[in-house]
């Protein structure tokens, strides 16, 4: 029988320090390391310039944290950005933002993740079908789906543990690489180079480091928790995505890492890699499934037409609604472009500008909210204010015109039907009722 504890009908505190770092660095390290690199490596000079533009992703990354740190410990519920913005800008900004989350932004980088997992165990158990591709993407989502809904506790655990296994693999490959035995290649100096790509391709890989800001109600000592879990877990990704590359060549080279489409599998093996890379993407898939729900929970508390979403379930304890709806969206879009080739990339095009117009919507947000809210207490202040807020939106900016660019030089007709939703959301927001206000803390 369902349990009648009302401590069971709403969020509870049970994330750890540990919980969410293992969140970050699970979403962040998915497939981007050992898909970008070879190509990051390509528009640099040096080894020097490699490393100076890996940190300076984890740079751009651990600003964008501090900021989310500030917001988070000031307004500490679930839901992320879908708070600061509707507290910032008005309610139906916040609705916006999670009506986009729902169609675009969440299973479109879930589903993304998907199709990464499906090509590399495909290549480990091949389906004989044409549509192979989508079946291991939805028998990748739908048990970490049902995983998350029966419980906090094993949502969370299941994320420790792939977290573990990841880093620990990713600490083997570049053990291997650190100590392999290959002769010197020369390095050919690269006639052109792109600044600009190299970092687009950085920071899609560092994306997720704001993950843990969704799932604010459900940490412990906030305050506290969220501030280090950030500034820990980005910290992480930026060392291992280091070491990554420069035990790449030292076992490669450098001309061999910008000619190595699969550089880890020339490192480790091509067997072992396919398994990391799949633990790899189903960290982040489900970490994604974790946090994103919080966000519909969050708007089902406040908002008459989405209210369904905004049950949390009293036996599992856990936003059971608004986890089957996630899913639900997530294998429809799987399905839509799984039926492409290229269906990961026409996802990345289909997500990037929603995603990163409300990452800068959020960093103008902390602005707004000093301001609005002048006189609530803020446990943590973002460093040089307003320095680091400004560079943070400044890369977002950035981001939103590169991914633009790219979709319309693709001429992707993604970005269409990105543009008929968000039209389409803007309308639909319109005619939202209030169902109750919440406490801001």
């Amino acid at each position: 029988m369902p349990s009648t504890d009302p401590t069971h009908d709403t969020p509870r505190r049970q994330l750890s320090l540990f919980d969410c770092v293992c969140i970050i660095v699970g979403v962040i390290i998915g497939s981007g390391i050992f898909e970008t690199s070879p190509t990051v490596a390509q528009q640099v000079g040096g080894l020097g310039m490699l490393a100076v533009v890996w940190l300076l992703g984890g740079l751009i990354s651990l600003i964008g944290a501090l900021c989310f740190a500030e917001l988070a410990t000031a307004y500490p519920r679930d839901g992320g950005d879908y708070v600061y913005l509707s507290r910032a800008f008005g309610r139906r900004v916040g609705l916006l933002f999670a009506w986009a989350s729902f169609w675009i932004v969440r299973p479109g980088n879930i589903g993304a993740m998907a199709f990464v997992f499906a090509t590399y165990a495909a290549q480990l158990w091949p389906i004989p079908s044409d549509y192979g591709n989508i079946i291991y993407a939805v028998g990748a989502v739908v048990p970490l789906t049902i995983l998350n809904i029966i419980g906090v506790k094993p949502g969370k655990w299941t994320q420790n543990i792939l977290t573990a296994i990841k880093v620990a693999g990713l600490l083997i490959v570049v053990t291997a690489g650190f100590f392999a035995e290959r002769p010197p290649r020369p390095v050919e100096p690269i006639s052109s180079g792109s600044f600009g790509l190299a970092m687009i391709l950085i920071l899609f890989t560092f994306g997720g480091w704001n993950e843990v800001a969704y799932v604010a109600a459900e940490v412990r000592d906030p305050r506290k928790n969220i501030l280090r879990s950030l500034v820990l877990g980005t910290t992480v990704v930026t060392g291992v995505y280091l070491l990554v590359n420069f035990a790449a060549v030292a076992a490669l080279g450098l001309h061999g890492l910008r000619n190595a489409p699969t550089f880890a599998a020339d490192v480790a093996g091509t067997r072992a890699i396919s398994v990391l890379v799949c633990v790899s993407c189903l960290g982040a898939i489900n970490g994604m499934t974790f946090t994103g729900a919080r966000i519909f929970y969050a708007v089902g508390t406040e908002h008459r037409m989405c209210r369904w979403f905004g049950q949390w379930h009293p036996r599992f304890a856990t936003p059971a609604r608004a986890l089957l709806l996630q899913a639900a969206a997530t294998v429809a879009l799987m399905v839509a472009f799984g039926l492409y080739e290229d269906g990961f990339e026409r996802l990345v095009v289909f997500t990037g500008p929603v995603f990163w117009g409300f990452l800068l919507l959020t960093g103008i947000a902390l602005f707004v909210l000093r301001f609005k809210d002048g006189d609530k207490a803020r446990p943590y202040k973002v460093w040089l204010y307003p320095i680091t807020p400004v560079l943070f939106c400044a890369s977002a900016a950035y981001m939103v015109y590169a991914t633009l660019s790219y979709a319309w030089i693709m001429r992707h007709v993604e970005g269409w039907w990105t543009i008929a939703l968000i039209v389409a959301g803007v309308v639909w927001v319109c005619f939202d009722k209030p169902q109750r206000q919440t406490s801001d803390s």
